[in-house]
């Protein structure tokens, strides 16, 4: 076995302090970068929308945004691009933030659509913008997913997909 000097012995005993130190180091920054599980639990949205009654509306918080969820009245048609069916009813949902200034619009009823006080912006009860109005585009529709008659916003499912394919 070779006799080791003074000066190798601390010379090692330095790599693998500085070694360790480093792997600590990036163990901290990978727990760091992680989100919170309160965070991650906060980005999706269970909804049972089983006991909606046609022209209903309903509104839920998700990521802090308002999202509506409306049950169409019959006869009233089906959109691809922005509604949706669960059993028998049509469904439309949508970020109800204004896609002009941001503000959050009023609904007026199924018949009238939304109303944003602020600018006159107007859109109908699918979230589609009115000509003639400020806003520039549709509400955005919230990424969701359909398990039975719950909605799950957050969770991509093939409904949406499938929307967002249509438009």
């Amino acid at each position: 076995m070779a006799e080791i000097n003074r000066r190798d012995f601390l010379s090692m005993a330095l790599a693998g302090v500085a070694g360790a130190g480093a792997l600590a180091g990036l163990v901290a920054m990978k727990k760091t970068w992680d989100p919170l599980p309160s965070v991650v639990s906060a980005g999706f949205t269970t909804v049972d929308v089983s006991n909606m009654k046609d022209g209903e509306f309903s509104s839920v918080a998700w990521r802090g945004k308002p999202v509506y969820i409306i049950k169409k009245k019959a006869g009233m048609g089906f959109d691809a691009k922005r509604d949706f069916k669960i059993n028998d009813g049509v469904f439309t949902v949508g970020v109800q933030i204004c896609t002009h200034l941001g503000c959050i619009p009023n609904f007026e009823s199924i018949d009238k659509g939304f109303l944003c006080p602020c600018h006159g912006g107007r859109f109908t009860s699918d979230g589609v913008n009115i000509a003639g109005t400020p806003p520039p585009r549709p509400f955005e529709i919230p990424p969701f997913k359909l398990e039975g008659t719950k909605i799950t916003f957050g969770a991509v499912g093939q409904e949406y997909q499938a929307m967002m394919k249509q438009a």
